[in-house]
């Protein structure tokens, strides 16, 4: 299915109002989130109990949901999630994709480990349940596996991008596949999620990072850009085998990949 790249230019004479509204209301909104953090992550729960959504949860959920309303995106939900605890693996291209997904389900996320050294930024996504992992250390890695399956037996999900990295110009990189051990081992389901950027329907394949742009480069220009659906598609379960895990990452490689593509205009 033909995507559809959009490119800013100098005769976007709306870029320059959006700002003007959006940069106080993005403000606000942080101070939003450190209140959030200090008064409900703190001490709120973070399990489902009898089905019931959680207050953390669903305040992570308002939260995210504001947060991209801020840059004129409109969150949609296509499918259902499955029930607490599961192991989403979802593609990367923003850094805007863990908010995407927690506009429609929270869950603890596994991130690089220099997030948690930026201001205000670490700390938050640190009360949110952030798993941190310094890349190429396996040592590391050994540790937030350990982590991951300790909070998928405590009944939370958590959140993986199986490429190892964002990708550029709509391309789905190879999922690593080790990763999907940790659902082995706490033995919980794997959910594929597809997170697509979309104008009417048809993906929008720069809204992520374009190459060699910086996390302020892309952070300044979406701030500006015209309204956007960003979809969350939570796609059917790949079979769990446990002698099959590089099965498992193709499976929900594959699954994805086609949810990308497929033209969801009504």
């Amino acid at each position: 299915m033909e995507a559809t790249t959009v490119n800013p230019t100098p005769r976007d004479r709306m870029r320059p109002l959006r700002y003007m509204w959006r940069v106080p209301l993005l403000l606000l909104h942080v101070l939003f989130g450190i209140l959030i953090c200090v008064f409900v992550l703190s001490w709120a729960g973070g399990v489902m109990k009898n089905g019931r959504e959680p207050l953390a949860h669903r305040t992570i959920r308002l939260w995210s949901t504001m947060l991209l309303g801020i840059f004129g995106f409109r969150s949609l939900r296509f499918g259902k999630p499955l029930p607490d605890p599961v192991l989403f693996v979802a593609n990367h291209t923003s850094w805007l994709d863990i908010e995407l997904l927690h506009s429609q389900r929270a869950a603890c996320f596994v991130a690089k480990a220099e997030i948690a050294r930026w201001p205000l930024v670490g700390w938050m996504a640190a009360r949110g349940g952030t798993i941190f992992h310094r890349r190429g250390s396996n040592h590391s890695l050994a540790s937030v596996m350990a982590l991951m399956v300790e909070r998928l037996r405590e009944g939370r999900s958590v959140a993986v991008f199986p490429e190892g990295g964002t990708g550029h110009n709509g391309v789905l990189r190879v999922f690593h596949a080790r990763i999907f051990q940790a659902a082995l081992d706490a033995e919980v389901p794997v959910q594929p999620v597809a997170l697509r950027f979309a104008r009417q329907g048809r993906r929008v394949i720069d809204a992520g990072f374009r190459d060699d742009e910086s996390f302020m480069g892309n952070f300044v220009r979406l701030l500006g850009e015209p309204p956007l659906d960003v979809e969350v598609h939570f796609l059917e379960p790949v079979a769990v085998s446990a002698d099959g895990r590089r099965r498992m990452a193709e499976a929900s490689r594959e699954r994805i990949a086609l949810a990308l593509d497929t033209d969801t205009a009504a």
